[in-house]
Parts: structure tokens; sequence; C-alpha cells
């Protein structure tokens, strides 16, 4: 006799029990590999990630278990979240950009962890764990999570998406080229009036498109400087993925941004530069680059030229391009856990006046991680700029004219007081204490009995 047909009930029960050893299958192995290479975390840190794991297993499984939703269309068509390691704040995350800081100098020299490690707290890059993806980096959704970078990112996640504090700033000269075909008859920007100017947009909606507000402030500046405006030319928009932070290979854990960018040989990968292509095919006639970074290795493939230079202006105001590249944390850590954030900027102070005292022992590690040529380039762009963070008058002054500009254009929502957004007295305490730990090495510590900067009746020499 043939066996009896299961019924759909049967059927329905056996596909639920199937899935459900699987998810358990699942995170027994993903248990298995957390375990054997995480020997030297923190036992309570490693049960956190595991019991992560464990509730996302029992999500997707959920997830199964439910009715099928159409999701509306606009969700759909983003298709991107940002992913998170559980707050913990016995460790602090880092994250930057591949831009000239302290925070990218220190990577190699490791004092910011050496300032953590005194207070017992962990220090990690961003992508170090597999459950952060890249995300935060534009989001600021981590509380623990300190940003050194770009400033347009910043100012649109202080605008419009949470509470964060700027605790400093690094300016660079690098305003802005026109760049234009080698062999093009285009030598001054007159010469471009009635032609075609690239624009990109990023359709990763996910994060602030910082790139397209760096290329429109570049292109109305060097138009400006020249008598024209914006009519005088056909601005064409490029719209672009813009998704190479949800690429798998991309999402494998990353020790620091040094082996970040090696993976990306990111120095000729154009995903950085989404319209060089277009210009090279004539699509359009000029392209905005960045001075310096990108400016030099677009020149040495012999294929391009700049007609226009805002570095080479006197005039400073001009030359905001994403810059200056500034310190933010959460209001959360500067409110509740102030030592973290002092002991990060005590590691920027210490990072800064060395890289100021050997430049071109800071341009070979700055050269691994941002767009100048080589070594020598990058010394050469980075020789008159002062390495130790600030929130000096100059500063503060860039970061409000590169608010205005986005507040006018539509690319932040809210208004807000750069001074109010500023916490310079957590620059001001690192400092200090960095010059009294400096002075009590060097000096004092001469003494018979030693001593500080509040020592008195004593003289040395």
């Amino acid at each position: 006799m043939a066996a009896p047909k299961k019924t759909t009930a049967a059927k329905t029960k056996q596909v639920a029990a199937d899935r459900a050893k699987s998810d358990q299958d699942l995170v027994k192995g993903l248990m298995d590999v957390v375990s054997g290479v995480a020997k030297d975390i923190d036992p309570d840190r490693l049960k956190t990630i595991v019991e992560t794991l464990q509730a996302s297993a029992a999500d997707t499984s959920a997830a199964k278990k439910a009715p099928a939703k159409k999701a509306p269309a606009k969700k759909a068509a983003k298709g991107k979240v940002s992913s998170t390691v559980p707050l913990n704040w016995k460790e602090v995350w880092y994250t930057n950009c591949p831009m000239v800081s302290a925070n990218n100098i220190d990577q190699e020299l490791g004092w910011c962890r050496e300032e953590f490690k005194k207070i017992g707290v962990e220090y990690d890059f961003l992508r170090h764990s597999p459950l952060n993806n890249w995300y935060p980096h534009y989001i600021h959704n981590l509380d623990n999570l300190i940003r050194f970078g770009g400033l347009n990112p910043a100012i649109q996640v202080h605008a419009d998406l949470r509470r964060t504090v700027v605790l400093g700033a690094t300016w660079v000269y690098e305003g802005g080229c026109m760049a234009v075909r080698a062999r093009d008859p285009i030598f001054k920007m007159e010469d471009l009036k009635g032609k075609k100017i690239a624009l990109s947009k990023s359709l990763n909606t996910i994060k602030n498109d910082w790139w397209r507000v760096q290329e429109h402030m570049g292109i109305e500046s060097m138009l400006r400087l020249n008598g024209m405006t914006m009519d005088d030319v056909e601005i064409v928009e490029f719209p672009y993925p813009d998704d190479w932070y949800d690429d798998p290979a991309m999402l494998a854990p990353i020790n620091n941004p040094t082996e970040l960018w090696a993976k990306r040989d990111h120095k000729h990968d154009l995903a950085f530069r989404p319209e060089e292509n277009f210009l090279l095919d004539g699509t359009v006639d000029a392209i905005y680059t960045q001075s310096k970074v990108f400016q030099h290795l677009q020149e040495a493939t012999g294929k391009i030229k700049m007609i226009e230079d805002l570095s080479r202006h006197p005039d400073w105001t001009q030359q905001v391009a994403n810059t200056p590249a500034v310190i933010t944390c959460t209001d959360v850590m500067a409110k509740k856990h102030p030592e973290l954030v002092l002991a990060y900027m005590r590691a920027m102070v210490r990072v800064g006046r060395w890289a100021n005292a050997h430049k071109r022992a800071a341009a070979v590690i700055l050269d691994h991680q941002t767009f100048y040529l080589d070594a020598e380039d990058t010394y050469q762009g980075i020789k008159h700029v002062d390495m130790v963070p600030s929130l000096n008058a100059q500063n503060m002054e860039c970061i409000k004219i590169g608010k205005d500009f986005m507040l006018k254009h539509g690319y932040i929502k809210n208004d807000f007081d750069v001074d109010e957004w500023a916490a310079p007295e957590f620059l001001e305490k690192a400092t200090a204490q960095v010059f009294a730990e400096e002075w009590e090495k060097k000096s004092w510590s001469k003494l018979p009995a030693g001593g500080g900067l509040e020592t008195k009746g004593v003289r040395i020499g």
C-alpha cells in the first residue's frame, strides 16, 4: 500500500522544523567561528557578540514565519540599513576619512589605544567588528563612536539626525580645481561658457551626498571668482550607485583604515572620482576635482589638466571643500563619559605635535590613506598644515561657511548655531594635561623629589 500523503498542515510543520534546525546550526557555526578568532576578546564582550548573533537568528526565523508584506516602493528602493554592535562603554570605536588628520597618523603610532588602555577601555576601528557596517561613519548612530573626518556629513548629522559635539578641526589647503581634457582648447574659466560641467548625485540615500556638496560649492566658487554664475554653463547631473559600502568583500572585518585603502587600491579606484570617465569620453567638458589630492593623480595620467585652482587664491573663504576635517562625538558621550573624550583628545594633541615635528615621517604614513600622488607629494601638501586639532577662529568660520552653504542649497533641513555645537573645553583640558605630563617628564622629574607644574620655590639650571 502506498504511504499516505502528508497534509498541507503537516508539510508546513515540517518546513518550520527544518528552518528552526537550520537557524540553530547557523548560530552554532557562527559561535564556533567567533570563539575561534576571539581568544583575546574580553569574555563579557564575547558573550554580548554571541547574544547578538542569537537574537539576529531569532529575528530571521520570526520574519520567515510572518506573512509577507509588500514594502513601500520608496523603502524598497533604498534597501540599505545601518548595523552596529551593542553599546558598551568599556569600548570606544573610531572612524575617519582618507584625509589629513592626526587620527590617520595615530593608527600607525597607537597613542590613542595607549590613552584608552590607561583607563581600562578598548579602542578599535569601527569596521574591526563584523557587526558594524560602514554607515555609522555617516549617520553616527553609535553612541561610543568618535569620528574624525569630512565636514559635510558631520554637519548633516548634527542638523538633521542627532545631537553631536564638535571637538576639534584640521584645516588643509585643498579648495578644488576645474579639470578639463588635456588637449582641449580650454585654458581659462571663461572658455567654459555654454559648455557642460558635471555634478554627481549619489543614489545611496542612507548617507550624506558629501561629494556633490563639495562639487557644487567648488564649481560655484570658481565661476564666481571669474565673473560667472551657474547660468553661464550647462550643469549635467550624473547619478551613480555609490554602493561599495555594501559589497560583501568590503564587509569583512578590517583592522584599520590603512588596510581598507590597500584593499581598495584607492588612488586608482574611480569609485572615488565618479565623473572622470565622463570627462574623458567627451560626455562633459569639465569636472570638479580636489586641489593637490586627486589633482596630481589625474594630471599624472597625461589626459587631464587644470584651468582653475581655488587653493591658489588668497581668499581662504573660497577654499572650504568638505573641510576642515572635524572631530565629533555624540552628546551622550560628551555628557556622560567625558573621560573618554579627554583620552581621545589627549592622543590627538600628542600625535599632532609629533606630526608637526616630523612632517616627512607623517607624510609617509598619510600617503597610505590619502589621495596625494606619493609620499613627497603628501609632504608638500601638509608641510604648512597644523596637525594639532584646533577650534580657532578661522576653523570655526570655515565650519560656518560650510553649514550655511548646505542650508542655503537644501542639503540640510535644519539650521543650528556652530558656536553652540563646539565644545572647546575638551581640547583645552586635554592640551593642559599633555603639557603638564611632558613638563613633569622633561623638567621636574630631574629634581630629587620630582614635581609638577604647580611646584613652587625651586629652580632648574
